[in-house]
């Protein structure tokens, strides 16, 4: 556990991060943004196969607590609340948002509730959303009169296209949970009363899953975005030849020829 705040676990393979200030919505604070990446730092090790990303209560995270910006502004004037926040996404962008997208296992965020700024920004970091069906999403950064971050401006656009990232931000509305679906914001929804279940099953699935081949292929769709296809296809000779030398990948394939089921155990 990184923090009464932020709590980490681990069951079997699975690594589990949970938000816990839910008086707050489990909005941000400097601390828990520190603690949530010490958190992630723990899930690069070869024990955890698989992470779930959630939240305590009615909120997956609200975002950044604003209230600590105003006060900021009233203590050190506008100079200093600049200086804030540029070291508040300084470790939000190196320790949480690259850290997530450098672990080389899947990520899930189980968004049980409301997903809002830096919240919304940290699901769309992450390479699977599961929504609760009383999910919302919002980006309200417009709605403080405040530029996107957490890689939302990256991720959004390649999810949903330029125009309809761009609506999002301006119109800064809440998106019920089935629409969110329908946008390719999140994967799969289901019902409030048993989601954490579901959630939960999910990931323990792919902690159980390929490790590596996972994690191959995650990297190779992260790096195809500066990629020419001739050098995407490089790069995938590379890896299925890397993966050819893995227990999961020798016993898979005997597990196909003989008709069983492959037991995979993430290398």
């Amino acid at each position: 556990m990184s923090s009464a705040q932020v709590e980490f676990k681990q069951q079997s393979s699975l690594g589990i991060i949970t938000l816990n200030r839910p008086e707050s919505r489990n909005a941000l604070t400097p601390q828990m943004i520190q603690d949530l990446g010490q958190s992630i730092q723990k899930c690069h090790r070869n024990d955890i196969r698989a992470v779930l990303i959630t939240g305590v209560g009615n909120a997956f995270c609200s975002g950044a607590d604003v209230k600590h910006f105003a006060d900021n502004l009233e203590m050190n004037g506008p100079n200093g609340l600049a200086e804030y926040l540029n070291k508040l996404a300084e470790t939000l962008h190196k320790d949480v948002i690259l850290q997530l997208r450098l672990l080389n296992k899947p990520v899930i965020a189980a968004i049980n509730g409301v997903a809002a700024g830096a919240g919304f920004s940290l699901t769309l970091s992450c390479d699977l959303r599961i929504a609760s069906s009383e999910a919302r999403f919002i980006m309200a950064y417009a709605g403080i009169g405040c530029t996107a971050d957490g890689g939302s401006t990256y991720f959004l656009p390649r999810l949903v296209g330029l125009g309809r990232a761009m609506e999002i931000y301006l119109a800064s509305q809440p998106i019920g949970a089935e629409y969110a679906r329908e946008l390719g914001l999140v994967n799969q929804v289901f019902p409030s009363g048993n989601f954490a279940q579901h959630s939960l099953e999910i990931a323990i699935r792919l902690s159980e899953g390929p490790t590596q081949a996972y994690g191959k292929v995650k990297q190779l769709f992260d790096n195809s975005w500066d990629s020419t296809l001739a050098m995407q296809l490089d790069s995938e000779t590379t890896a299925i030849s890397d993966i050819g030398l893995t227990h999961d990948f020798q016993d898979g394939i005997k597990a196909f020829r003989d008709k069983r089921q492959a037991w995979f155990q993430g290398n």
